[in-house]
């Protein structure tokens, strides 16, 4: 994953190339020879921010097969029977 620096008037000049460099990691775009914005591909904004899909969501797409989950038994002083009667 490079990153890539282009100026303001690189970017006006050229948005595809900008994207397609985005695809390979971010781009970094100077106002006047200093940062300004970063142009990140979709998918890396939604790992960044945090935003992708949601546990549900993730199990929803594993289909119809069944998932095993064997959480591990609890121990120490605050594992203690329970008793539902």
């Amino acid at each position: 994953m490079g990153i890539t620096t282009i100026s303001s008037r690189e970017f006006n000049q050229d948005a595809g190339g900008a994207k397609k460099a985005a695809e390979k990691g971010p781009v970094i775009i100077t106002d006047r020879g200093r940062p300004a914005h970063v142009l990140l591909s979709f998918d890396d904004y939604l790992r960044l921010s945090g935003k992708g899909p949601s546990l549900l969501a993730a199990l929803a797409m594993l289909g119809d097969d069944e998932i095993e989950f064997e959480p591990p038994k609890l121990s120490g002083p605050r594992a203690k029977p329970i008793d539902l009667d």
